[in-house]
């Protein structure tokens, strides 16, 4: 996440399937912003692992 809460570098750590790991990308892409972290009263970047799981029926 960069400094002022959009979301950026996303990478999938444990592939499962393309066709997936591509909806999950762009499920975390289309999220709205974040508050970003502060440090000492700044905003600064933040990493964050986001676990997703998917259910197919």
């Amino acid at each position: 996440m960069e400094k002022d809460g959009s979301v950026s570098e996303i990478k999938v750590l444990r592939p499962v399937y393309p066709s997936l790991d591509y909806e999950a990308c762009r499920i975390i892409r289309e999220m709205p912003r974040w508050r970003p972290g502060i440090q000492k009263g700044k905003p600064v970047r933040v990493s964050y692992t986001i676990p997703i799981n998917f259910m197919l029926q």
